[in-house]
Order: C-alpha cells, then sequence, then structure tokens
C-alpha cells in the first residue's frame, strides 16, 4: 500500500508494514523532551506510578527554558525538579543555564535530531523537528511520564495535507512569511490533527533554518505535525552535527493518499504581519497601515536562529532604534549567540540601541525579559500572539519575521525594510 513519509514513520516505530489514517498505535519513541514548564507534572505521574528508573536516559531531553535564568522562587524551584530528576535518572542531556537554548533550536544544533525519528515533546511546537524529516508532535505531561517509563506513545495517525510552494521568494520574504501565509490561507483549523508536508521547488531552496520556522508553527494551523522529506541540504546539515547515529530517510510515495492538496505561487508571498489575536489574521506588509508599537522581540524558537538575526542585523546596522521602542534580541542557543559574537552582529545590535538577552523563551510566553503593559503593542518574530500572550490582557502582539521586526524597531511602527 502507498504511504506518506509519515505513515512510514509511524508504521516502523509501531513494528507493522503499514498504518491508515484514523488508527490508533503504541510506537516507540526515539526522544522525549520535557523543559521546566511541562516536565515537572511527568516527573510527579513518573513518582506517583511508583516507577524506578526511565526506559533509556539517553532518549530524554531535559531543557529549562521557559522561565530560565529563574526569575523567581517558583520558577526556581521548576527547574530544580528538573536537575535532581535528571541526577537520580543519570539523564545525560539536561540542559543547564550555560549550555541551555530554546529547546527547539538546541536540540537539532546538539545533533539529537534526525531523520526517520519518531520523536515527543511535552511542548506543542516539538512539530519543529519534521524540518529534519522526523515525525516530532507535542503531547501532555502524562503522556510523557508514560514515555519515560515505557519509552511507547499511545497516538492517532493522522491524516496527511500536502502543501506544495512554486517560483522564487521576494526581496526579505522567509520561512516565517511562508508559514504565516499559509495559516492565513487555511486558518488556524485548517489542518486539524492532520500531518502538514511541505514541498515544492521553494521548499527545496530553502535552508534548514527556514523549514524548521515552517514546521514550527504547523501546530499554529492546528496540525498534529509539520514534516519535509530530507534531501541534500539535509544531509549536508546532519554531517555538521557533533553528534552522529545511524538513522533512515522515508519518502512518500507517488500514490499516497492526501486528505487535501494546496499549492501556492511565491509571487503571492509578500512579508506578512499577523494581527491580533490570532496568527491567521495575517495581511501583507503594503495593507497593515500606521501601527505604532513599543517593543519589538526578535528571537524565539521560531525566528531565534542565527540567520534570522544576520536578517536583523543587516537592517539594524547604521540605523538607530526608536526611542519609544523597546528592541529585545533574543539568540537561541548559546552557540549562536557566540556566532553572532564573532560575527559582529551583538556589537550591531546594541550599537543600534536593542538589548541582547541570554537565550530564553521571555517575552514569548510572557515569562519575562519584555512583558508587555496595558495598551502597548509589540511587533515579534514568535509564533502566537493570543489574548495577554506576552503581559497584560489588554496588550497586542503582532507576528512577523526578523525583517519586519528589525526594521519596525527603527521605525517605531510596523514597516517593512524597503520604507526605511
Amino acid at each position: 500500500m502507498a504511504m506518506t513519509i509519515t505513515e512510514k514513520i509511524l508504521a516502523a516505530h509501531s513494528g507493522r508494514k503499514e498504518v491508515n489514517p484514523g488508527e490508533f498505535i503504541l510506537a516507540r519513541v526515539d526522544l522525549g523532551l520535557g523543559n521546566d514548564i511541562t516536565a515537572p507534572l511527568a516527573i510527579e505521574e513518573f513518582n506517583k506510578a511508583k516507577a524506578r528508573k526511565v526506559f533509556n536516559p539517553r532518549k530524554i531531553v531535559l531543557v529549562p527554558d521557559h522561565f530560565t535564568p529563574s526569575k523567581d522562587i517558583e520558577s526556581a524551584t521548576q527547574v530544580k525538579i528538573l536537575k535532581d530528576f535528571a541526577k537520580k535518572q543519570k539523564i545525560e542531556y539536561f540542559f543547564k543555564v550555560g549550555q541551555m537554548g530554546i529547546e527547539h533550536a538546541l536540540l537539532p544544533e546538539a545533533g539529537l535530531v534526525f531523520p526517520g525519528d519518531l520523536i515527543i515533546g511535552a511542548d506543542s511546537h516539538t512539530c519543529t523537528y519534521g524540518a529534519l524529516g522526523a515525525f516530532a508532535t507535542g503531547i501532555g505531561s502524562t503522556d510523557l511520564a508514560y514515555a519515560f517509563i515505557k519509552g511507547l506513545v499511545w497516538l492517532r495517525v493522522p491524516p496527511s495535507i500536502k502543501f506544495t510552494y512554486m517560483g522564487n521568494l521576494k526581496k526579505w520574504v522567509g520561512g516565517k512569511d511562508i508559514i504565516l501565509y499559509t495559516i492565513g490561507k487555511i486558518g488556524v483549523d485548517g489542518a486539524r490533527y492532520a500531518a502538514m508536508e511541505f514541498n515544492g521547488e521553494i521548499i527545496k531552496k530553502l535552508e534548514i533554518d527556514g523549514r524548521l520556522t515552517i514546521c514550527n508553527m504547523a501546530i499554529e494551523a492546528g496540525a498534529k505535525s509539520g514534516i519535509i522529506e530530507p534531501d541534500k541540504i539535509t544531509e549536508q546539515y546532519l554531517t555538521k552535527l557533533p553528534r552522529k547515529k545511524g538513522y533512515k530517510i522515508y519518502r512518500s510515495d507517488k500514490k499516497a493518499r492526501y486528505k487535501k492538496f494546496f499549492k501556492f505561487e511565491a509571487k503571492k508571498i509578500d512579508l506578512q504581519v499577523a494581527f491580533p489575536h490570532l496568527p491567521s489574521n495575517t495581511r501583507p506588509i503594503d495593507k497593515v497601515g500606521r501601527i505604532s508599537i513599543d517593543q519589538a522581540v526578535i528571537g524565539s524558537c521560531t525566528n531565534g536562529r542565527l540567520s534570522d538575526l544576520r536578517v536583523a542585523a543587516k537592517i539594524l546596522k547604521g540605523r538607530k532604534v526608536k526611542s519609544t521602542v523597546r528592541a529585545i534580541i533574543i539568540p537561541a542557543t548559546q552557540k549562536i549567540y557566540l556566532e553572532a559574537l564573532k560575527e559582529g552582529l551583538i556589537e550591531i545590535f546594541i550599537k543600534s540601541g536593542a538589548v541582547v538577552s541570554t537565550p530564553t523563551c521571555g517575552p514569548c510566553l510572557g515569562g519575562h525579559m519584555g512583558i508587555l503593559a496595558r495598551g502597548e503593542r509589540a511587533i515579534s518574530t514568535t509564533n502566537r500572539n493570543f489574548v495577554g500572550r506576552m503581559g497584560d490582557l489588554q496588550s497586542q502582539v503582532f507576528l512577523s519575521g526578523p525583517a519586519v521586526a528589525a526594521a519596525s524597531a527603527v521605525a517605531g511602527k510596523i514597516s517593512g525594510p524597503d520604507s526605511l
């Protein structure tokens, strides 16, 4: 039977020759991820079950990234729970401050994600890793506890939806604009519990950073996962990783079944801005109008990678952040931070009047490092703009890629780089 890449991975991990959309399976887990918000709940359930050992200490990753460096006693306690569990269970991949990064940027960089893997995480943006040809999805903390104990996860096989992108992207347009445009077209439930499979000549030309951004936001369309078939760009990326392991590349069969097909032309994809309070509330930059901002955030698991910082630096070089704007730049990992420092990007940011943070999720979820007051507006490269997401319930968050966020910081209003 012809199958999609998603179905092939799930079949292989459930010991079956084939699976069908809608079927429930018990699948073997290659990697289980928890952070400082979700893992303490999983650890509590692990202890309630009177479990003594995790199924494999090398297949569990704990990353305190949401409220770190700890901002108060409660967040410090959360991190301590992870640290104590990691020590007791001899978990190798516990990333403390100084080694830590934003989890969905850190894991690929650390060589913990490979094609054909089945990866679960108690964080909805675990779908990021589909950019490397893995099946990756977010789960609840109780499911993560079960995976800690048994190394298994219970799943319903999702149907697949194919998204094809043709042509050549316009100047400044990147992965964030592609996925915001897509979500704007299909809605926040347009891919509900489906696997979003991205392909076409635009995707094939994108570097891994752009692919990670696209798959990261599959959940914002309601998807179970996002995935891109591995190719030469994927394999080149894998050769540079610090950790190597065997992997298997899966590809969709030509006669594989899809729930829906979508095809988009690059000439119609402009720089995008998602208005409050949904990622689907998108408009092209030339339809935004004059909207003043109080804060610009460049970072997160969506757009905190080196390529994103390079885009921002290109725009901020020789310019000043508007005096009425707080510009906050957050490299997603320590390695990215160091590379940005070596390239002179950090100096550009500081001279422009921006501040640079240690890696953290920070303002993305209203954690810290950039909380909004009542009535304030932010332009942000993060992935969600729900009511109160970044602070007060009466604040507003507009989503964009790094080009628009950096240009807006200079202009003091939401703007594209070509308008400066």
